[in-house]
C-alpha cells in the first residue's frame, strides 16, 4: 500500500517562462534528503494545464532519474479525454514512472458510468497502477463512495487522492474500502483528521516547502504517535490555510520564491498574489 507523504511538486520557471531545470532538480534533491516518501510531478500544483506534452515528459523523466527507484514517482497524466490520458500514461510508463495520478474528467462532466469506464480504461490500457484523484472543487464532479468502491475492485486501481473535503464521505470510504486500497488526503489541513480515521497519508502541497515536517507529521500518525502529529499539525496549520489564500500553486510558489528555492514566475492565466494576500502568507510564522 501507499503510505506517508508524497509531494505534489511545483514547476519552477525561468524569467522567460521556460522550465528552470536546475531549480527543479534541486527541489527534488531537497525532497529526497528530507525523507519524503514519493514525488508527484505534473499535477495541478505543477501547473499542468499550461505545460506542453514535451515539458510534462521532461519533468516526469527528471523525477524518475533523480528518484533512482528509491522512492516512487506518481506521474500526473490525467485528462478529460480518455484516449489522451491513456497515451500520456503509456508514455510515463516508458519513461519509468511507478504510478499514474488520474484526475476526474473535468468540464465535460461524465455520468457515474462514464467515470467508471474512464478510469478502468486507463488502468487496463495505460499499464501503470492508477491513483484516482477526486477534487470536485476543480472538476465540478464528485466521485461518490459507491463508485470508488467499484473502482477499488479493479487490480490496476490502487489508491485515491481524496480532496472532496467532506469528512462524512471520506469516513464512509475508509470504513468500506477493501484491503490494499490506499486513501490519501488531497488537503494538507485534513491530513491528521483523515489519518486519524484510517487514511494512509497525503499528496501534499505544503511538502514543497516543509518536507521534513510533513514526513514527521505523517509518520507519527502511521505509528500512533498522536502527540507528535498534533504538534506538527498545530505548527503548520496556519501555513496549510494560507497556501490556499488564492488558487494553488500561486501561494506555495510565492512562499518558496521568498525562501530562495525558485523564481516567482507563473504561467498565464495564473499571476502573482494580491499584495494583501502576499503579506498574510509571508507573515505566517512571524
Amino acid at each position: 500500500m501507499m503510505k506517508g507523504v508524497f509531494t505534489a511538486l511545483v514547476t519552477p520557471f525561468n524569467r522567460d517562462g521556460s522550465i528552470d531545470v536546475g531549480a527543479y532538480k534541486a527541489l527534488i534533491q531537497f525532497q529526497m534528503e528530507q525523507g519524503i516518501d514519493g514525488l508527484v510531478p505534473v499535477g495541478t500544483t505543477g501547473e499542468s494545464p499550461t505545460l506542453s506534452e514535451q515539458e510534462k515528459e521532461l519533468l516526469i523523466q527528471l523525477a524518475v532519474e533523480l528518484a533512482q527507484k528509491k522512492i516512487p514517482v506518481i506521474a500526473g497524466t490525467g485528462s478529460n479525454n480518455t484516449s489522451h490520458a491513456i497515451d500520456a500514461t503509456k508514455r510515463a510508463k516508458e519513461i519509468g514512472a511507478d504510478y499514474t495520478l488520474q484526475v476526474s474528467p473535468y468540464y465535460n462532466k461524465p455520468s457515474t458510468e462514464g467515470l467508471y469506464r474512464h478510469f478502468v480504461s486507463i488502468a487496463e490500457e495505460g499499464e501503470l497502477p492508477v491513483v484516482v484523484y477526486n477534487v470536485p472543487g476543480r472538476c465540478a464532479v464528485n466521485l461518490p463512495v459507491s463508485l470508488l468502491l467499484r473502482l477499488a475492485e479493479h487490480p490496476g486501481i490502487v489508491a485515491v487522492k481524496e480532496a472532496c473535503g467532506n469528512m462524512s464521505q471520506i469516513e464512509e470510504l475508509l470504513h468500506k474500502r477493501p484491503d490494499g486500497f490506499s486513501v490519501l488526503s488531497g488537503d494538507d489541513a485534513l491530513t491528521v483528521p483523515m489519518m486519524a480515521c484510517g487514511a494512509d497519508g497525503i499528496i501534499s502541497v505544503a511538502g514543497n516547502a516543509f518536507p521534513a515536517e510533513m514526513v514527521k507529521l505523517t509518520h507519527a500518525m502511521l505509528t500512533g504517535d498522536l502527540k507528535t502529529a498534533l504538534e506538527m499539525h498545530r505548527y503548520l496549520y496556519p501555513f496549510f490555510v494560507n497556501i490556499f489564500i488564492e488558487t494553488n500553486p500561486v501561494p506555495i510558489k510565492t512562499y518558496m520564491a521568498e525562501a530562495g528555492h525558485i523564481l516567482e514566475v507563473f504561467r498565464a492565466p495564473l499571476c502573482e498574489l494580491e499584495q494583501e494576500h502576499r503579506k498574510i502568507l509571508l507573515s505566517t510564522f512571524d
